[in-house]
């Protein structure tokens, strides 16, 4: 039987650094919701979940006018709890394969499928470019490079937030959700061309990364 896919979306969270008072996943990308950006990147797929909070009522009319078959799923503690929390409530009763991603990248559908679409277990990876950056530890095993290891401090690239492993292999977890996936360790690495939002600054600079690769 084919390998079935599960979509977590982690979109509960307030977006304080961003400064503009609004969930990321509504901030304007070029005239659209960055949900809906997102959406439009997602249109292959049949699972998919959004775990939401601050401004959920909101976010959830904004995406039932693009489509009405997703699932919605509460983090009522959004304000108490971290990525992990929500993610671990949105992988509940998963297909055989979670792909995670939070609601604060932007991404283009081509550079998705082929992650997707990447054999095994896997975690995105690029180089690094934000100023809060979680960084891979890698090692080369077989000629092939492996994820060893997350670091505050110093790694070879920028862990982008996305992953697909399987959903009997990962464990909850309350924190970082880099910090969730560290058992799972070693990973395979995928290199994806994408940008994630989380300051005013890096707002601009996606905006002008995307219109210029669109």
């Amino acid at each position: 039987m084919p390998t079935t896919k599960t979509i977590v979306i982690n979109s509960a969270g307030t977006g304080s650094r961003l400064g503009l008072n609004s969930n990321k996943s509504l901030i304007d990308i070029d005239g659209k919701p960055l949900i809906i950006r997102q959406l439009e990147c997602l249109d292959d797929y049949d699972d998919i979940r959004i775990v939401v909070g601050f401004q959920a009522e909101k976010l959830i009319e904004t995406v039932c006018s693009y489509r009405k078959d997703i699932m919605f799923v509460f983090n009522h503690d959004y304000l108490n709890t971290k990525t992990a929390a929500s993610l671990s409530l949105g992988k509940k009763y998963s297909r055989d394969i979670i792909i995670s991603l939070d609601g604060d990248i932007l991404f283009f559908k081509e550079d998705f499928d082929k992650f997707v679409n990447t054999e095994g277990e896997i975690i995105g990876v690029c180089q690094p470019y934000t100023n809060n950056p979680v960084y891979v530890k890698t090692k080369f095993v077989n000629n092939e490079e492996l994820a060893t290891g997350f670091s505050r401090l110093e790694g070879d690239y920028e862990w982008t937030g996305l992953f697909k492993i399987s959903s009997r292999s990962l464990k909850s977890g309350i924190d970082h959700v880099y910090k969730m996936i560290s058992p799972n360790l070693p990973l395979k690495i995928a290199h994806i061309d994408l940008r994630e939002i989380d300051t005013f600054e890096e707002y601009n600079d996606a905006l002008e990364w995307y219109r210029n690769k669109k």
